[in-house]
């Protein structure tokens, strides 16, 4: 390793450290690296710029921010916790099931975990902790774990940011996503199941079966956004960053014109607050256009690439190495930085070992979204701390039966390749 790029990581490290907002460690980093190098700082500029101009798709995470903030301002949210309560709550366990089946639901609208945790967050715990019924820690654990589902189901910002540097289909990705999001959330309400027969958690009064039609009529229009999505994007009507242009505008039409719960004041505030999430992303991408560069001067990649081949090593232990790794890495730094910064590293040696870079791709983003409930660091804990009050030692005492489920859901989808890649090639991927 070089002076500079030890300088570099130290630099990193450092900043992160003492709490200053990762996407500007990056960047005050790799300027230190320039600096040292005896490059031009300017370069930090350029790399930027020609990143952006580069990545047309990158339009498409603004798009998906503004749709999910439309969707919470425009009660298209409670419409959505009424259908599920109708259609699941009656079970034992059932305002737990009717989390998970929320989030299942909410990630074809969002693709974001913590738009999700802060979209149903607050009103989903309100009900489950009514009257004493599930304890508080529980409720935000249940929470914080169906929200990860968010970004696995199309649509999902950190699939388009692995598309970005992987150059993989993000059609393919999307398609990919959509069993393991059901996987997840199946285990999810598998344990909660449990949890409630072996707690005796009470059982909820059910909504009559002859109110199911209305609610179901009522949340309709909701549900096809996914649905116009993924035929927009596969049925070649639209490439993926103007099917998220499709999705803020269907939004947008939905909250203001058919529900009517959306004045203009508040879609003000719905553009301020997405510009503000925007930005913050786009320091982070912008800080990884440089850090990429840097990586590459450095001949990382092909270090790494030399040393595994080298080394003989199998796919499957590769695969398994990688997500011990993220996993780890999750405990102290976010999603978008795993992806933007430590992913690329790995993408040339799954290319030698013949690792379809869909499959893997999968396997990142869940394995980056577990990463956000393990502590202590893990941001969605945070998130629904800042919601609502809850202390983070009753949720984390509670999240630990929820990442058992999602880390044995991720070593599945990591054994048996097919159970991500199916429906990908079930509508003609060859990858």
């Amino acid at each position: 390793m070089s002076f500079e790029l030890a300088s570099c990581l130290v630099t990193l490290f450092v900043l992160a450290g003492i709490g200053t907002p990762i996407g500007y460690s990056i960047l005050l980093a790799s300027v230190v690296y320039l600096g040292l190098a005896g490059l031009d700082i300017a370069l930090a500029g350029e790399k930027i710029l020609q990143g952006f101009y580069g990545s047309a798709i990158l339009l498409a995470v603004p798009l998906f921010i503004v749709a999910a903030n439309i969707m919470n301002a425009g009660s298209i949210t409670d419409r959505l916790l009424n259908f599920c309560v109708a259609a699941v709550g009656r079970f034992k366990g059932g305002l737990g099931h009717v989390n998970v089946v929320a989030s299942l639901i909410f990630s074809g609208m969002s693709g974001s975990a913590v738009a999700d945790a802060a979209g149903i967050g607050k009103i989903i715990i309100s009900m489950m902790t009514k009257d004493g019924r599930y304890s508080r820690g529980y409720a935000a654990a249940i929470t914080a774990a169906s929200a990860t589902i968010g970004p696995i189901i199309p649509p999902s910002i950190p699939m388009v940011l692995y598309a970005l540097v992987s150059k993989a289909s993000i059609g393919a990705l999307f398609l990919a996503g959509i069993l393991p999001g059901l996987i997840m959330g199946a285990v999810l309400m598998i344990m909660n199941g449990y949890l409630a027969r072996k707690r005796g958690f009470a059982l909820e009064e059910p909504v009559p079966l002859k109110a199911l039609p209305r609610r179901t009529a009522d949340a309709f229009p909701a549900l096809l956004m996914p649905v116009i999505l993924l035929y927009g994007i596969y049925g070649g009507v639209t490439t993926p960053t103007e099917a998220a242009a499709v999705a803020a505008f269907y939004a947008l039409v939905l909250a203001i014109l058919f529900y009517r719960a959306l004045s203009l004041r508040g879609l003000f505030q719905v553009f301020i607050d997405s510009a503000r999430s925007s930005a913050s992303v786009g320091i982070v991408i912008g800080g990884a256009f440089i850090l990429n560069f840097i990586v590459i001067s450095e001949q990382i990649p092909q270090s790494i690439s030399a040393m595994l081949e080298g080394a003989e090593i199998s796919p499957i232990v590769f695969l398994l190495a990688v997500n011990v790794l993220i996993l780890l890495l999750g405990c102290v730094l976010d999603a978008t930085t795993i992806i933007l910064v430590i992913v690329p590293l790995f993408i040339p040696t799954c290319k030698a070992l013949g690792i379809d870079l869909v499959h893997f791709g999968v396997l990142v983003v869940v394995n980056s979204m577990i990463g956000l409930i393990t502590p202590p660091y893990g941001i969605l804990l945070f998130v629904i701390n800042a919601v609502t009050g809850i202390p983070l030692r009753e949720i984390i005492s509670e999240i630990w039966a929820f990442l058992a489920v999602l880390i044995a859901a991720l070593m599945l989808m990591m054994l048996l390749p097919d159970l991500v890649l199916w429906l990908p090639r079930l509508f003609g991927y060859n990858g």
